[in-house]
């Protein structure tokens, strides 16, 4: 069964941020939660946007290192 919902501890592991983090961000109202008398709950699909933009990026670092170096050119110092 397929959950929408992650406890803290597996949003942690799902982000690969420490549980602290996502609990302080849980507080300062930055993630979305429910608290069901025992623990928060957090909507696993507020994260689709912000882990396609992290795919995107990175993707974009590794065109840019993909790149060649363009070859100096021939300055001549004039003294």
């Amino acid at each position: 069964m397929i959950s929408l919902y992650l406890t803290i501890e597996e949003t942690a592991e799902y982000l690969s941020y420490p549980e602290s983090y996502i609990e302080s961000l849980i507080l300062q109202k930055k993630i979305r939660a429910i608290h069901d008398g025992e623990q928060y709950l957090i909507y696993k699909e507020q994260f689709n946007t912000h882990i396609d933009q992290v795919e995107k990026y990175k993707k974009l670092v590794e065109e840019i290192l993909q790149e060649p170096i363009p070859e100096d050119l021939d300055v001549k110092d004039e003294d």
